[in-house]
């Protein structure tokens, strides 16, 4: 079965970097897209970031282009989120996601997200 599990996230005093992990299995991670969420206390999930299968294109949230950096190791079925100058407004709980297409049908998987907290 498709399992995303992050890891990474914590507390960052404001302008600090945090680097989180997406492990995948169940699927050929090699093939898929794959995008990082996040959704703030009472607000909607919003997409961060995007990746395409192979790593050669990605894009980014405007509210977080030029400090995040999307990444992926297919040898090690994982894809990453480098957070640079971090502020308070980017804390929320991390979610990984993957959309599997069969026959024209696309299922969605998440996993079980990774708080991210900045704060002095």
């Amino acid at each position: 079965q498709v399992q995303l599990v992050e890891s990474g996230g914590g507390l960052v005093q404001p302008g600090g970097s945090l680097r989180v992990s997406c492990a995948a299995s169940g699927f050929t991670f090699s093939s898929y897209s794959m995008s990082w969420y996040r959704q703030a206390p009472g607000k909607e999930r919003e997409l961060v970031a995007a990746i395409t299968s192979t790593g050669g294109s990605s894009n980014y949230a405007d509210s977080v282009k030029g400090r995040f950096t999307i990444s992926r190791d297919n040898a090690k079925n994982t894809v990453y989120l480098q957070m640079n100058s971090l502020k308070p407004e980017d804390t929320a709980v991390y979610y990984c996601n993957v959309v599997l297409w069969t026959a024209g049908w696309g299922q969605g998987y998440w996993g079980q997200g990774t708080q991210v907290t900045v704060s002095s």
